[in-house]
């Protein structure tokens, strides 16, 4: 039998004999459907549901607690069982003097020693006594029986006496056995639930004993515990770190130590944000072993790099860890006592300024009398606002000059427009060589300050420098083909700056310096060494770390180098000894208060409320022709009188080429010609304003008549 078979779909070109004729009869052929999937069987449904639910978070959390809580349990009962050893044995002294041999401390070892020997001579006398105490018991017991009964018939015949029975006298007797009848019968009822609850009791309190020890592997401890965030710093989770920081010796002494590993710590202290310990090195292990880990040490201590500083005390094998509390380092410190307290003075010879806090969160204050500074770090990272922040304390004593170069020109310095004797702005060639010449300035003033008669005290004169590295790198030369920049023997500003280095503390001239990414070219060997205070912000390499603060201060564990680009902005290591540092440091990291623009503007108005108004020059007078009677009226400038000593400092800082030799006597000629006599007020010989005004105009009107 055959079937004819018809396509489901429509030909586009039917066949040629399909067109004539009748049509061809629709056959329709049924597809039958594809063939139902075997049935998963039994035994894998039920193994899929199995995994599922054994795998699931739920079943996974409650299998950790149980074996969490089981081994809390067993481990605390390990805990309680050790400790009543120790108690009971000599076994902690030995330890700790395997502890101590095995640091190389025999002087500890011998000490321990003597404890055990006491130790076990106390134990040797308790059990001697034994021996007797059982006679003693029972004499002590059958005296207190008697002596009992006596007191209890004694009693009783004062009862009778006084009821007038004498039944009375066994009274109290009788009272005592019924109570110890009353007492038995108590305990005959307490005891059994006491026999069944105990051992339960027993068990909590073995678990309290480890809950608290986290006697559990990691993997099974709660997530907030198990991540370490937050975690106190104990002395086991400091050995630990220690132990796993891959030094094979540092290990090996600390598996000799037993669990005595922990000393090899001195106290665990609260130390600002963080906690401080000092750790004794066993023997063969150098402190740069430790030193070189320090990322290591942090992760093993559940802390990010930064959150942990090793530095080098005086004590040999030592090294002292700062861990700070997790995420506290991020938190930003309070606002400047400059800016919350507008009644601060400076004291430029006793005086500190407020620079911020150390990691100890004291606050950080630094000495600045007779110290030639210098600030360095990568770009962008605080160094102006730290350096700025120093100038805007001392210029509240009005006794201080500024000469100030801002080699990049932004503003930042802008406020002491009117506060500093000269202010030069700008990052061009023709800006260094302003600074330059500023600086020569600075050195002329120096040479003659150290002319002066011996005795005579001088003013705080600070040259400020920012982005000196400018300087140091301008290609530009004089008509005598000096370079103003380099490091060669001819170089002016890199001989001016090294000539008050060599003597301006002496006579309060002092340089101080900001720049950047410091390298043997922008930042000359002798120039960087020149300076008492180094401080520096986040830095690329340790050797950019060496040049910044020296090779001792990093050596003691001074690290610019692993601050955090752009996240401890403000954060710098400081090395000097003007700023109070912890005994056997090199070095302290001072996290600097933030100090805006507007704020900075605020206490520089403070700062010139307390002078007598000062003239700033932006640029160098270069001119051979000098007017003196224009230049001092200049100096005076808004003050209705100067002292003649502050003038003759002036006009030497405004041209040293002109003025820089004058005397009192030179001054007074001058005056005197024009009518502008100086004269005494409370004491001390001054130079009137309105007197030279008073020259000028009339010196300018008998001009002009002289023309016509």
């Amino acid at each position: 039998m055959s079937e004819n078979v018809v396509h489901l779909h429509k030909h586009t070109n039917p066949p040629a004999e399909h067109t004539t004729g009748d049509a061809a009869p629709t056959v329709l052929t049924v597809v039958p459907d594809a063939p139902p999937a075997p049935p998963v069987p039994l035994w894998v449904r039920s193994g899929r549901a199995v995994k599922t639910a054994v795998t699931h978070e739920r079943t996974r959390s409650a299998g950790r607690a149980v074996v969490r809580h089981g081994l809390y349990t067993f481990n605390g009962g390990r805990i309680a069982a050790r400790r009543a050893w120790d108690g009971r044995t000599g076994s902690r002294y030995e330890r700790m003097i395997r502890a101590a041999e095995a640091a190389g401390n025999l002087e500890a070892a011998e000490e321990w020693e003597e404890r055990l020997q006491r130790f076990r001579a106390a134990r040797h006398h308790r059990r001697m006594d034994l021996l007797h105490s059982p006679v003693d018991a029972a004499k002590g017991v059958a005296v207190g029986a008697g002596m009992s009964v006596g007191v209890l018939v004694a009693l009783g015949v004062v009862l009778a006496i006084s009821t007038g029975q004498a039944g009375d006298v066994i009274t109290p007797l009788t009272a005592t056995i019924d109570f110890i009848a009353l007492l038995i019968r108590i305990v005959q009822v307490v005891w059994g639930p006491a026999v069944t609850i105990g051992p339960f009791l027993a068990l909590l309190a073995l678990w309290s004993v480890g809950r608290k020890q986290h006697a559990a592997p990691q993997w099974a401890l709660p997530a907030n515990v198990r991540s370490g965030e937050g975690e106190p710093i104990t002395p086991s989770i400091v050995v630990k770190a220690l132990r796993d920081l891959g030094v094979p010796a540092l290990a090996r002494a600390i598996k000799e130590m037993g669990d005595a590993g922990a000393s090899m710590l001195g106290p665990i202290t609260i130390a600002g944000c963080g906690v401080e310990v000092d750790v004794t090195l066993p023997s063969g292990v150098s402190t740069n072993e430790v030193q070189s880990k320090r990322r290591k040490l942090a992760e093993n201590l559940t802390r990010h790099e930064h959150e942990v500083f090793i530095t080098i005390p005086q004590a040999a094998r030592t090294v002292r860890l700062w861990i700070a509390d997790s995420g506290a380092l991020d938190e930003p410190i309070g606002p400047s006592p400059l800016v919350t307290d507008e009644t601060m003075t400076a004291d430029y010879k006793k005086g500190k300024a407020p620079w911020g806090q150390d990691l100890r969160g004291d606050a950080a204050a630094l000495s600045l009398y007779q110290r030639h500074l210098l600030i360095t770090g990568l770009s962008n990272q605080g160094k102006t606002v730290a350096l700025r922040s120093l100038a805007l304390w001392l210029a509240l004593d009005r006794s201080v000059e500024f000469l100030i170069g801002d080699l990049k020109g932004v503003g930042d310095w802008a406020m002491f427009d009117g506060l500093a004797t000269t202010l030069i702005q700008g990052p061009t060639d023709e800006h260094v060589i302003q600074v330059t010449e500023m600086v020569e300035g600075a050195v002329d003033e120096m040479n003659r300050r150290i002319q002066a008669p011996p005795g005579t005290t001088f003013p705080a004169l600070i040259v400020l420098v920012d982005e000196a590295q400018m300087a140091f790198m301008c290609p530009a030369k004089d008509e005598d083909k000096r370079p103003y920049g380099g490091s060669k023997a001819n170089s002016r500003y890199f001989m001016a700056v090294r000539k008050i280095h060599n003597q301006g503390r002496a006579v309060n001239v002092l340089m101080w310096q900001g720049t950047q990414d410091p390298t043997n070219e922008n930042l000359p060997k002798l120039v960087r060494e020149g300076a008492h205070t180094r401080a520096s912000l986040a830095l690329g390499t340790e050797s950019q770390a060496r040049m910044a603060l020296g090779d001792k201060a990093v050596d003691g564990g001074a690290a610019p180098n692993l601050l955090r680009p752009g996240l401890d902005r403000g954060t710098l290591v400081v090395a000097s000894d003007g700023i109070t540092i912890p005994a056997g440091q090199s070095s302290i990291t001072v996290r600097t208060h933030y100090i805006d623009d507007n704020a900075a503007t605020a206490i520089t108005d403070r700062a010139k409320a307390l002078r007598d108004g000062v003239t700033t020059l932006h640029a160098i007078d270069r001119g051979e022709e000098r007017d003196p009677l224009a230049d001092i009226a200049a100096v005076i400038g808004d003050a209705p009188r100067v002292r003649t000593k502050d003038v003759l400092a002036r006009l030497a800082t405004r041209n040293a080429g002109a003025y820089g030799e004058w005397s009192f006597i030179d001054l007074k000629r001058v005056l005197d010609d024009a009518g502008a006599e100086p004269y005494k007020s409370d004491g001390v010989m001054v130079v009137s304003r309105d007197r030279v005004s008073r020259a000028l105009t009339n010196r300018d009107t008998e001009g002009s008549a002289s023309v016509e």
